[in-house]
């Protein structure tokens, strides 16, 4: 039986087989059959796999989906959800499902923009991976192994109890899973100062779309560089990353000051363009965006913008570097607070600093309506320009946006040492956001933030207009209901990842994975922006993709 490649990009890919749709009546007796054969289950089967008559499967199939705007009841649902507590399960999952028809969604943590973890068109069966999270910190070789169902909280958590000088470049959010988060890139305060967590990642295991566990050993350079950054999910599912730690001194500083328009936030923020990538990089200097309730007797409403950081040493240090490069700020001691490392994680993802650390192991998810898009800023927007990105953040209540600055180490690294290719000459990149209560006032604030997303044109990156891949956005493309070409699909692969698409690509073509093809690619719109493992379908087409094979 020939398998063809999916092809890669902007959204992991799929893998294809010839063969025909289970029906939904025979699915799940077919599938545990296949699954008992394939393992040696010391738990019940029960335990492991759960169908729709399962009372427990609408709490899993739940339990980490955060965006409620695909968990209605019209979005469809995976005819199993796979709970592993060993690798073989995974193993199994796989090839039953390669078997028996079955599309496989794999999530970690749950921060999914676009649902791509958990739903699908075609029939399918989520691999959820919260089980499987182990986390081995040997800090003698400054090194870590951490699960893919493990959370950017339980990380840290884990790294502190061994030392309080060490830390990882990763995001902020502790509740995100490190499966997709990791290998779509991987940011956070210190990235600056270490780059990406992709450009700290020392090794891997995967599962491919046989059933193979690969390490980097196995797997070979080229397709160990296409997993940190271009999706690990795109070619298989990614068990466990090995990362190097880093060290961070026994004292860092934060601080967070806010001004509205009417306190003169808008010339802040153009000053804030022209300084924030060339700052020293130990000092993180974000912006956050919103809208809020309004001082002035004239306005309901006003736009505050906050000037949040975290420095690698103390306040002493930290005044001097300010004051010199961003006087008009007006940071005072008394802005500032010390602290330890795993505290500023602490801070940034929410809670008191004054602990219990162990709210970083807390999984539960925060869950609303919202949509999401990004951007890369190269030349600073004129205050008119902002002034004009005033007036549409307050049509929506629910508006967010997040600049993070560039710079530093990020400056240094190559755009092709990872698929990751935002690097040198961007200033910062932007989130925009807006979230709402209820279900039907999903098409106004969609309709919004592309109004505001039409408005920001001339302002970013242009010929392509770059998007963060762990920021899905399906606005930006998707697959057709039949073939997409590679040429389709460059339309929306370049934005993520510009000049890397085309190795990508190629060794997409060229692993294992595709070596029984005469064909080569299609694009796959899957998996989670933040924390997903990977995708592989089965479906009864064999593309040929002209376009590709042309230009690889």
């Amino acid at each position: 039986m020939g398998i063809s490649t999916s092809a890669i990009l902007p959204w992991p890919f799929i893998l294809f087989v010839s063969v025909s749709f289970a029906t939904s009546s025979s699915v799940y007796d077919n599938f545990l059959k296949c699954f008992s054969f394939q393992t040696n289950l010391s738990n019940p089967i029960s335990q492991v796999i759960f169908s729709k008559n399962n009372p427990a499967y609408t709490s899993i199939l739940q339990s980490s989906a955060q965006n409620l705007r695909f968990l209605t009841p019209s979005t469809p649902e995976p005819q199993l959800i796979v709970t592993p507590v060993h690798e073989s399960h995974i193993q199994a999952a796989v090839v039953c499902s390669k078997e028996h028809g079955l599309q496989i969604r794999v999530r970690s943590g749950g921060h999914d923009y676009e649902g791509l973890s958990y739903v699908s068109d075609v029939p399918f069966v989520i691999v959820d991976l919260a089980n499987l999270r182990s986390i081995r910190v040997d800090i003698e070789n400054e090194s870590t192994w951490v699960e893919c169902g493990a959370t950017l909280g339980e990380l840290y958590y884990r790294i502190a109890e061994k030392s309080k000088v060490y830390g990882f470049p990763a995001g902020s959010c502790s509740t995100m899973g490190v499966g997709g988060h990791f290998g779509g890139g991987g940011f956070g305060t210190i990235f600056r100062k270490y780059g990406l967590a992709v450009d700290n990642i020392i090794d891997a295991r995967i599962i491919d779309v046989n059933g193979r566990i690969l390490s980097r050993k196995s797997m070979g350079e080229e397709l160990f560089w296409a997993i940190r950054g271009g999706g690990g999910a795109s070619f298989g599912v990614i068990l466990s990353w090995k990362i190097k730690l880093v060290p961070v001194p026994s004292t860092v500083t934060t601080f967070e000051v806010s001004k509205t328009l009417e306190q003169g936030a808008t010339k802040l923020l153009y000053k804030w363009q022209t300084i924030a990538d060339k700052l020293h990089e130990d000092l993180f200097l974000h912006v956050t965006i919103g809208v809020v309730n309004a001082n002035d007797q004239y306005a309901n409403k006003t736009v505050s913008v906050s000037f949040g950081a975290l420095f690698l040493g103390g306040v002493d240090k930290l005044l001097p570097l300010v004051q010199e490069s961003f006087p008009e700020l007006g940071l005072k001691r008394e802005d500032c607070t010390e602290m330890s490392w795993i505290e500023s994680v602490l801070s940034f993802a929410g809670f008191s600093i004054q602990g219990p650390y162990n709210v970083l192991l807390n999984r539960t998810q925060s869950k609303s309506f919202y949509k999401a898009k990004s951007d890369y800023v190269k030349e600073p927007i004129s205050e008119s320009g902002l002034q004009g990105l005033w007036k549409i953040l307050l049509e929506d209540e629910g508006a967010f946006m997040i600049f993070t600055p560039y710079g530093g180490r990020m400056s240094e690294i190559s755009d092709s040492a990872t698929p990751f290719p935002h690097r040198s000459g961007n200033i910062y990149k932007i989130q925009y956001s807006v979230s709402w209560e209820v279900d039907n006032e999903s098409k106004n604030h969609i309709s919004w933030i592309r109004k505001l997303y039409a408005y920001m044109t001339p302002y970013v990156s242009k010929f392509p207009r770059a998007a963060y891949f762990n920021y899905r956005d399906l606005d930006l493309g998707r697959n057709n209901k039949g073939n997409t070409s590679y040429a389709q699909a460059s339309v929306w692969g370049l934005k993520y990842f510009k000049n890397n698409l085309k190795r990508l690509a190629y060794i997409k073509k060229k692993t294992g994975t595709a070596a029984e093809t005469e064909s080569v690619l299609r694009l796959a719109e899957t998996v989670e922006p933040d924390d997903g493992a990977a995708v592989m379908a089965v479906t009864d087409t064999e593309p040929r993709l002209a376009e590709a094979e042309q230009e690889l």
